[in-house]
């Protein structure tokens, strides 16, 4: 009788702890990466010269770049996923991997799911024009009446389709619309503004940068899972180090030629 009368006692001021205790707090990512030694990066692999591999077979881009330096300021070791883009803020989201280095734009969209560090680097829309082309196209609305070529699903693609009356024409990728717009099967072509250099070097075509387009400056920052926010702290104190001290300007002129920074003009 006294041990059921006992038991009685002590099962209600159990249940009564257990309701005051709340739930354990997940960690915060930057404990789980210090703790690991390792900052898992997603990231293309096949967007030069932004990231890439090279003729060894190394990951090499200014993403990559970037990636090392922040992962070393973090004091752990960077560690790459490649991942398609299709399937790279999914990945995320699941925990495949801790961040993306990968050019993503940062858009109020993306910001309802995830939270991103302060822009590492900004870019805006570029023209690109046949060399013996007297026409000169400084807007998307000039553009009216003529045939653009672009990526299929690009941002670009989207901006394109925006401005009535342009005859837009998708393809697989920047190979394919340049080929075209050498040929004179459309007007103009449109891409990132910090792929210019790379992507005339090697069309080895008679092509050239045309017109930044006005109002198309983008922002592009790390995302990661949100409720981190020792680990957001960590990474813009990482970036703000390297834009203080040169070495995030550094890089930009080694892969574009110029500090992409701030915002682009």
């Amino acid at each position: 009788m006294k041990s059921w009368l006992k038991t009685l006692c002590v099962v209600p001021l159990a249940a009564a702890a257990l309701i005051g205790t709340s739930p354990a707090r997940a960690a915060d990512l930057l404990d789980t990466v210090k703790s690991a030694g390792v900052l898992k990066i997603g990231i293309e692999g096949t967007y030069p010269p932004f990231n890439y591999r090279d003729k060894s077979g190394q990951l090499d881009g200014f993403d990559v770049d970037v990636a090392k330096a922040v992962a070393q300021r973090l004091g752990v070791k960077p560690q790459f996923v490649t991942t398609e883009w299709s399937g790279i803020i999914g990945g995320l989201q699941a925990g495949k991997f801790d961040v993306i280095v990968n050019q993503v734009a940062i858009t109020d969209e993306r910001k309802k799911s995830l939270d991103f560090s302060e822009p590492y680097t900004y870019s805006a829309a570029q023209l690109i024009r046949r060399k013996d082309d007297k026409r000169e196209f400084k807007t998307l609305d000039a553009l009216k009446g003529h045939k653009l070529g672009v990526s299929l699903g690009s941002n670009y693609d989207k901006m394109a389709k925006a401005v009535p009356g342009i005859d837009v024409r998708t393809y697989p990728g920047a190979p394919e619309y340049l080929a075209d717009l050498a040929a004179g099967r459309v007007d103009a072509a449109l891409n990132d503004q910090l792929m210019m250099a790379y992507l005339l070097e090697n069309a080895k075509l008679p092509l050239e940068a045309g017109a930044v387009l006005p109002g198309t400056n983008q922002a592009v920052g790390i995302p990661f899972r949100k409720g981190n926010p020792k680990f957001a702290k960590a990474v813009d104190d990482a970036l703000t180090g390297m834009k203080q001290d040169g070495s995030l300007a550094k890089l930009a002129q080694k892969w574009f030629g110029k500090d992409t920074s701030r915002p682009a003009q």
